[in-house]
């Protein structure tokens, strides 16, 4: 199977388990995830079976979207309610609307973003959170990194409680837009709940639960809730080569656009989905000299 399955992962399970419970239903070891969600979040977390695992960083590269709920009034040294409380605000402080909303304005667009110390993010080849469980968090030297806020919208707020959407960059940190938002306000605050609602093209709808899969795959129904794997680069222009260039091209070699049946790329696109006949063959590298143009395999599936 060289399939790609989105699973709604639910809360307290870390991805690897997920990619591992569904390794024991699938009965097949090639499986991995596409990008990390904590373990207190929920929500959609494809994942890749077989040679669909050369498209997991691809996929991982998709922007996504969450839901979210900010508690302020209180910040915790991982910025979700799973950590210490390292600051605390007083009794008294009011909460303002407008000032929230207000302090929202300076998560959005393209932002310079400090990810937690608890988190995923390797330091010399080692995970930063398991750097700081072991006391060497001094080896730790925070660096801000790009992310783009692409939306970023208030859905209501209840006193100290905010929930909001946002979609945004791989490589965003929801909780470290909680965290900032605190201080911006002087309050502190904290992510209380997170449900990743898509990633790429997929989303709740289109996922599935570990139980639901087990029950698919014991019907024998499975395949009815994967997706093929040129499903998730439709981004990717179309090409198909003609017949006497399928075999060249999948043993590595360069074909020109007159070996080509069909084309629908532009001048300005650098990859391109590639076909023989209605059949999937990989992705592409378009190299351009001379004004002539030419593809190079850069993934091969089939």
């Amino acid at each position: 199977m060289d399939k790609i399955i989105s699973i709604l992962k639910p809360t307290g399970m870390t991805s690897n388990d997920v990619v591992g419970k569904a390794r024991k239903i699938l009965k097949i070891k090639k499986i991995g995830h596409t990008g990390t969600l904590d373990p207190d979040a929920a929500g959609v977390l494809p994942i890749c079976i077989g040679r669909a695992t050369k498209v997991s960083e691809l996929i991982l590269n998709k922007e996504k979207a969450y839901i979210c709920e900010l508690t302020l009034g209180a910040s915790t040294d991982t910025y979700d309610s799973s950590g210490e409380i390292v600051f605390r605000a007083k009794e008294d402080f009011e909460y303002n609307e407008e000032v929230i909303k207000k302090a929202f304005d300076s998560q959005r667009g393209d932002i310079e973003q400090y990810p937690p110390k608890y988190s995923a993010l390797k330091v010399n080849g080692k995970r930063m959170c398991d750097l700081v469980r072991s006391g060497r968090e001094n080896e730790i030297v925070l660096k801000p990194r790009k992310v783009t806020i692409k939306k970023l919208d208030i859905l209501d707020i209840n006193k100290n409680k905010v929930r909001f959407y946002v979609k945004c960059s791989k490589g965003t940190y929801i909780r470290s837009i909680c965290n900032d938002i605190g201080e911006i306000l002087g309050c502190g605050g904290h992510m209380s709940f997170l449900l990743r609602v898509s990633s790429g093209k997929f989303n709740l709808e289109n996922s599935i639960t570990l139980d639901e899969l087990e029950k698919y795959v014991e019907d024998g129904t499975v395949e009815d809730y994967t997706f093929d794997i040129d499903y998730t680069l439709d981004s990717y222009p179309k090409i198909v080569l003609k017949d006497n260039a399928v075999k060249y091209y999948s043993n590595g070699g360069i074909i020109e656009s007159y070996r080509f049946s069909e084309k629908h790329y532009t001048e300005k696109d650098e990859y391109v989905r590639v076909y023989s006949c209605s059949k999937f063959i990989g992705v592409g590298k378009l190299l351009r000299e001379n004004g002539k143009v030419s593809v190079k395999s850069d993934k091969i599936f089939s």
